[in-house]
This record gives structure tokens, sequence and C-alpha cells, in this order.
């Protein structure tokens, strides 16, 4: 009997072991899913607990509910990967054998690397929304929040859900009108990019967006420290912004066995081939979502997009062909701007987000760079197709391929 190993029960890792495990041969092929958590978290939904508008039993389900029962979970950490040997070690000494690897062990956040970011303010007025945890904390913290300065900031590129803050900010905006004091409340959004997003065309219509909201926007600020006892952000070039609550995100890290390994960058996220997701030194092993080391979102339309790539060539690998598809680095997000309201972008590696409607041309019914109410369905809607459809691994209405049919291209 054959095996695949899965490192990582998240996003990626369940809906790869749901999509293997219905077509694989059982006698011949064994699925085994290694995962230390026994909760499953539906995590864009993170960002609605601080407003209130989620609660705890919205966002988790136990993780061996979510996967086949033909697929065995082990529940235990990694502790060292021997590519060369094909093995995987576990924290308990239990050694894995394998034929192909997925490692989909996402990211983690690492707020240990930030000087003062676990200081005394930690979980008091400073908070982060990455985690139940800390999402909850700051739902607290909220509700008796009555003025002063709220910051926005972000430690470092690349991080889970690149457009997560800017959601952030414009939530707190309507959440502070609805309360009647967002006369009393300056909302900073602090950045180490040199505007809100990556790409110019959606970063000038969310700079927009922002500018409209009253939402200051500080830009190319690298965080060297916080400073506790006066409340402070304060940069690497010695720039200064003072906080009453801060919210942040801090840095991103892959999974800690990848250093131990040493099969990872310096933020121990594996390099693959863009294209194939393989390890080019070890092309029986597949990286997916936000573990891999790629030019694109770390987000779970990533892992969607990738995965049904990854899937289509896992099998022709098994058959000893070439791997028959190339994802293009296809990554689409809502992101909720407050009042009801969502835009939509859609890009890949070579094509930045562009006006236009998705994902039928001329007709959506979603409209790509524009804020409409039907985007915000359709961000809400997509908690019940995350947990029916994409993590069981479900086929779902839209190309892995991004198209250009609907697309305005704009300079």
């Amino acid at each position: 009997m054959k095996n695949i190993l899965i490192l990582g029960a998240g996003t990626a890792g369940s809906m790869m072991a749901n999509k293997l495990s219905r077509v694989l041969d059982k006698k011949e092929w064994k699925i085994t899913v290694v995962d230390p958590a026994s909760t499953h978290y539906y995590q864009p939904g993170f960002l609605f607990i601080p407003f209130g508008k989620y609660s705890r039993k919205d966002v988790v389900k136990p993780t061996e509910k979510l996967l086949p029962r033909s697929v065995e979970l082990i529940k235990s950490e990694v502790e060292t990967l021997f590519p060369g040997e094909n093995k995987v070690v576990l924290k308990d000494g239990k050694s894995l054998a394998y034929d192909y690897l997925i490692i989909a062990t996402g990211a983690r956040l690492a707020p240990e690397e930030t000087t003062g970011l676990l200081g005394p303010l930690w979980q008091k007025d400073i908070f982060e929304f990455y985690t139940l945890e800390g999402a909850l904390a700051l739902a607290d913290r909220l509700k008796n929040f009555n003025g002063g300065k709220l910051v926005m900031s972000i430690v470092d590129m690349p991080f889970k859900c690149p457009v997560a803050p800017i959601e952030f900010v414009c939530l707190a905006d309507d959440y502070f009108k609805k309360r009647g004091i967002r006369d009393k409340v300056e909302i900073y959004y602090v950045t180490p990019l040199s505007g809100a997003f990556t790409k110019p065309i959606a970063a000038r219509m969310l700079n927009q967006v922002m500018q409209e909201r009253n939402i200051h926007i500080i830009s190319d600020f690298y965080i060297e420290h916080i400073d506790n006892e006066n409340k402070k952000l304060v940069s690497y070039d010695e720039r200064e912004v003072p906080f009453d609550l801060l919210t942040i995100v801090p840095l991103n890290k892959g999974a800690d066995f990848v250093g131990r390994s040493k099969i990872g960058d310096e933020l121990n996220f594996i390099p693959v081939d863009k294209h194939t997701l393989q390890m080019p030194q070890y092309p029986n092993i597949f990286v997916l979502g936000d573990a891999a080391a790629i030019p694109t979102s770390k987000a779970g339309s990533v892992a969607h997009f990738a995965g049904e790539i990854l899937f289509e060539n896992i099998l022709h690998i098994i058959e000893g062909k070439a791997p028959a598809e190339k994802f293009d680095g296809h990554s689409n997000c809502y992101i909720e701007v407050g009042q009801g309201k969502a835009s939509l972008i859609d890009f890949n590696y070579d094509t930045e987000p562009l006006p236009g409607t998705y994902p039928v041309a001329g007709i959506g019914p979603f409209k790509l760079l524009d804020v409409t109410r039907i985007n915000h369905w359709g961000k809400l809607a997509f908690r019940w197709i995350y947990w029916y459809f994409l993590v069981k691994g479900r086929a779902l209405p839209v190309s892995a391929h991004m198209s250009m049919k609907g697309k305005k291209v704009v300079s």
C-alpha cells in the first residue's frame, strides 16, 4: 500500500484529503493527516468577531468532522522532516513514511519577534484578531473604548489575508458611527507598504475608500519596537505613532519544524515551483496554502485555486505522467468596507486587480474594484460555502485559472 501524508488539517490540508479520498483506491492508497488541533477554524470569520457580527460558534468545527472516515487523523506536532528519506518524525518520536507528501501547515503569528509587543499592554491595549482568542479579547475591549487613537498596524510582509487590516479599519469606522462616537475616535492605518495595498490600481481604490472614511494612512513604516510605557509605535527611521488602542498584525512565520528541517526561507515558508507547487529538489513533496513561499497572497482563495491544480497534477504524477496544469497565482478577495458594502479583487501572478464583473463577464453578479451591497452578501455567503463545499473539496463553479473575461484594462 502506498502512502499520501498531509501535514496540516486547515483549509488546504482538509480540502486535499477530501479530494484525494474520493478518487484513490482505498485498497491501494492510505491517506494520513497530521495536525495537533482538535478544532478547525474558519479564519476569515475572525474579522467580524470584534464588532459583534460573528461569535465563536460561527467559526469553529471539530477537525475530524471535516475529514473523510477513510482518512487517518493523527493529532500531533511535527518534529522534523527528512525529505531525502521520505520520512516525517512526530513530537513523540513516531516516524511516518510517505510516497507523496503535502505540506499544508499554514502560517503562525510570531509576536515574540517584535520588541515590546508582548509587553505589559498585550491583551489590554494591544491586540490581534488573527486568532479566535485574540478576536474575542478585542471584542471585549472595543465595547469599552470610548475615544482616542485607534491604530491598526502591520509588522511586515507577508501575512495571512492581506486585506483584513483594511477591512478592520473600515468596519471600525462603521462600528463607532453606529455607537455615535466616531467623532471621538481617530483611526490610523500604519503599514510598511507605500499605500493601502501591494497592487497600484487596487491601492488607489482602497486609498480613496479610507480617505472617504477619514482613516489616516501612515506608509513605509517598519516597526522597530513598541514603547508600552508611552504607548507609541517606533519605526526603524525613528518616527513615532502614538496610540490609545493598538490592533496589530504580528510577524507571520511558517511552522517551526520547517526551520528544524532546513527546508524553508528565513521565515520558515517553503520555496516551491510557483506553477507546480513542488519542491524542486524533492518532486514528491508539494506545499499548499500559506506554508508556500510563492509570489501571491496568503489567502484561502489561493489555497482553493492552487489546490484544484495540485489535485489534478498529483493524479497525473501518480500515473507516471508529467504535471498537466500550472497554477497562475490566482487569488480573489472580498473586502468589507462597512455600511453593508464590500469590494472584490481578482488577480494572479501577472495581472493586478482590474475593474469589471465576476464571475460572469458583463453579468457578475459581483463587481470588481467597486463597492456594492451584493459584494457584501457574497462575503457573508462564503462562510456557508467554506464549510460545506470548499473545505470538503467539492467543486465550485469558478475556474482555478484567472480569466480576463469581464475585466477592463486600465492604466
